[in-house]
Order: C-alpha cells, then sequence, then structure tokens
C-alpha cells in the first residue's frame, strides 16, 4: 500500500494542484487529508472542491484542523492572541462568505482523527495537531518524551501522522515513527514548496519520505490580489518567504 498524508492546505488550490499531479505520477494508492483545507488562502472554495472530489470520487480520507472548526464557527477569544484574533477573523469571515451551507456542514462534520490498517500489526494514526486537540503545537525539537505523552496516545499503532506545526519532519520515538506532513499550501521552513508524506507498507515493514513540489508561487500570490483578500500583502509574503504570518508582522 503506498499511501499520500497531505495536510495544511489553507486555501491554496494552485499548491494543491501541484501536490495531486505529483501523487499521480508516484502512484499512489490513497491520499489522507489531515485538515486545515481553506481558512488562510486565497482559493477556500476551489481548494475545498477539490479535497471533496477526492473524498466522494477517489476514496480518500479527510480529517478535521483547527481553522477547518474556525472557518465553521470563529475564532473564539483565547485561542490566539486578541489583536491577531481581529484580523484573522475578518480573514476567516471572507473565507465563509464563499461556502455554501452544504460545504460548511461537511466541514464540521469531519472527524478529528482515524485509525487506518495497512495490513499485518501495522496500523497508522493520523490527526491533525494532537489525539486531544486541534489546536496544540508539537513542534520538530520536541523531546522524545513530550512526543510520546502528547502523540503517542493510541496502543495498537506503530505509525502516527500530523500536520498544523508547517514543518515537515520524520522521527522515531518509542520505536514508533512519527511523521509530520508539513504544509501544501503554506510551509514555514524557509522553503516555497509544498510538502507532503509518502508512506509504503507492505503490512510488515514501512518506509516514508518527505516530498517537496515546487509550485507557481507567484500565481498564488496573484489570487490574493485577484479575489480581495483582506490580508494580501501580508500572506503574499507567507508564501514567497515560506514564513509564519506571526513571525511576519
Amino acid at each position: 500500500m503506498r499511501l499520500a498524508l497531505i495536510s495544511d492546505i489553507h486555501g491554496n488550490a494552485v499548491a494543491l494542484e501541484a501536490v495531486l499531479s505529483d501523487i499521480r505520477r508516484r502512484g499512489a494508492d490513497r491520499i489522507v487529508i489531515l485538515g486545515d483545507i481553506c481558512f488562510r488562502g486565497p482559493e477556500p472554495k476551489r481548494a475545498l472542491e477539490m479535497v471533496r472530489d477526492l473524498v466522494h470520487e477517489h476514496d480518500a480520507l479527510a480529517i478535521k484542523g483547527n481553522t477547518d472548526e474556525w472557518t465553521v464557527r470563529g475564532i473564539r477569544p483565547g485561542e490566539i492572541p486578541d489583536p491577531v484574533r481581529e484580523r484573522m477573523e475578518r480573514e476567516r469571515e471572507w473565507c465563509a462568505s464563499f461556502l455554501t451551507k452544504t460545504e460548511l456542514e461537511w466541514l464540521e462534520g469531519l472527524p478529528h482523527e482515524l485509525l487506518l490498517p495497512l495490513g499485518g500489526d501495522l496500523v497508522l494514526h493520523a490527526f491533525h495537531a494532537t489525539p486531544d486537540s486541534l489546536f496544540d503545537a508539537v513542534w520538530p525539537d520536541a523531546s522524545a518524551e513530550q512526543i510520546g505523552s502528547a502523540l503517542l496516545k493510541d496502543g495498537q499503532a506503530r505509525i502516527f501522522a500530523y500536520g498544523h506545526v508547517h514543518f515537515p519532519y520524520i522521527r522515531y520515538v518509542r520505536g514508533k515513527a512519527v511523521l509530520n506532513t508539513g504544509s501544501v499550501g503554506l510551509p514555514f521552513d524557509g522553503l516555497p514548496q509544498a510538502s507532503y508524506i509518502l508512506l509504503e507498507s507492505d503490512g510488515r515493514t514501512h518506509s516514508a519520505a518527505l516530498v517537496r513540489v515546487p509550485y507557481d508561487v507567484e500565481r498564488a500570490v496573484r489570487q490574493f490580489a485577484i479575489q480581495d483578500y483582506p490580508e494580501a500583502e501580508l500572506m503574499a509574503r507567507v508564501l514567497r518567504e515560506a514564513r509564519s504570518p506571526f513571525e511576519l508582522g
């Protein structure tokens, strides 16, 4: 079995197109989407339509991310600092205005995690941030103890995959594989290329590889202006520099 694990599309349909083309070229059997589909990108509706098509027509699996939750119900006080929350709430309202009631209900109904048998005794546990939270961040430099207590919650799983932090990595902790996909649409590691993980398993053994996919960043940037995005200048810098908007302003 060959799985493509993707996450954090963030409304960047241009990047998603490039990733899906690469996945097809590599012959993945199934795609698993680990959340954050629409919010904070220039084409939320097109990105969501592409993901829903994958789920309904191509047997993909999708779970919810924190910004999917926000898209549906708003950003609550205390979830992020107030000055940033005010700005991001304007972006969220802009994003949600493109989506139909049916699309918002679909986002709301996404599960928070999944357990996927890979054959034999191999099981994948996938979630957006942690098994217990859509919001908690476990960074690549976290200690083995921190990763173990925050992420390795399911006793039957041997492979754990998540997104959320926009920094891809692969580590082995307590004999378990810990995979972070990075971000399709908003990488924060300084490399302005989409990121995903290709996971292969024969039911006894597995291999995992980080894949970086170049895409037309300037085409995506132009969409911010075309769509009259509320924070177009800031998000253009995020895409070009592949740095967090919290870092840039």
